[in-house]
């Protein structure tokens, strides 16, 4: 019972660490189950929600564990989801045992995000070729790398305060849309909607928005559903908040942005 109490933490914790990192439901429930076919044990079943995993687990035909685990909240991390990925081959391969498994999910937890710095010239860059993508100029696409470098450190900043997720949308948009504004006011941008297109890209629940998509395919459909309100309540703060600081603007500067 031991054994099996082991595998099926391993299992939970993998599935916990894809789910939590933007994984789709499809290849959480593939994993544990592939990790649980790999350790022998009998009739395991699992159940995967956007913020929840349920497994039962039965060995010797008589002894059974049952697990029940709520995932607080997601993020986007490839590379986390792209190591269990991995060790889940090795697992099933049959080159790892549950110990050592349990040791590599360890390190896999702590696999860091970028630093800041690189993250905030990322976004600055991302947000400028976006900008130049969608029909702005260059003037437009320098003006939307300012906004990112903006971007990012206050992102970072309400991330470590625990901020919501739809406030910190409709804020973050509000403020890049303000910053686009003030600098096209100044001179350096010339078309206001390439800017902001740029600016906001970030912002963008892009992968929620695949992901309830590719759940949708595998006949997740609840979760499927939740993961697309998710990304269309998203963009709907991210509507907001530009939407109520171009009408500031242009009320204060007569029209001008417009």
């Amino acid at each position: 019972m031991g054994e099996e109490k082991s595998v099926l933490e391993l299992s939970f914790q993998m599935g916990e660490i894809l789910l939590r990192n933007g994984a789709e439901i499809s290849r959480v429930q593939e994993t544990m189950e592939r990790v649980a076919q790999a350790y022998q044990v009998e009739k395991f079943n699992v159940y995967v929600l956007t913020n929840a995993i349920f497994a039962v687990g039965m060995q010797q035909r008589k002894e059974r564990s049952v697990e029940l685990r709520h995932v607080l909240s997601t993020t986007t991390h490839m590379g986390r989801i792209c190591a269990v990925n991995q060790l889940s081959r090795e697992i099933a391969q049959g080159k790892l045992s549950v110990e050592e498994a349990l040791e590599r999910l360890k390190i896999i937890r702590k696999i860091p995000y970028s630093s800041l710095p690189l993250a905030t010239f990322a976004c600055g860059i991302g947000s400028a070729c976006f900008s130049y993508l969608f029909g702005g100029d260059g003037f437009d696409a320098l003006t939307a790398f300012f906004c990112g470098l903006v971007l990012e450190p206050y992102l970072y900043w309400v991330d470590k305060h625990g901020m919501s997720k739809f406030l910190t949308n409709l804020s973050a948009s509000a403020l890049v849309t303000l910053c686009g504004g003030l600098l096209l006011l100044a001179g350096v941008g010339h078309n206001m909607d390439m800017i902001i297109i740029g600016s906001i890209i970030r912002l963008v629940p892009g992968v929620a928005l695949t992901t309830s998509i590719r759940d949708f395919f595998h006949s997740d459909y609840l979760s499927g559903a939740i993961r697309m309100l998710d990304a269309l309540l998203v963009g709907g703060c991210i509507a907001m908040g530009v939407g109520v600081v171009v009408k500031l603007l242009s009320l204060l500067t007569g029209g001008a942005l417009l």
